[in-house]
């Protein structure tokens, strides 16, 4: 896929915002709102995999299965 990122059966969107600066992104295909960013595309990579940890701890808390795509 062009302008994504894989992670643990999960995709991220890839975005750069030339007036913050920043690169940004979400997690794709699943109804649930995970955004993530940071200022290269190393670091957002990182960001990417922590929002997903965090999305299938957070399901896991909470007695639901988390979307994949």
């Amino acid at each position: 896929m062009k302008n994504h990122m894989k992670y643990n059966g999960f995709y991220g969107s890839v975005e750069f915002s030339n007036d913050d600066n920043i690169f940004f992104g979400r997690i794709v295909s699943i109804n649930d709102r995970i955004l993530f960013e940071r200022d290269s595309v190393v670091n957002l990579r990182e960001s990417f995999h922590e929002a997903v940890d965090d999305y299938v701890e957070i399901c896991a808390n909470m007695g639901k299965s988390p979307e994949r795509a």
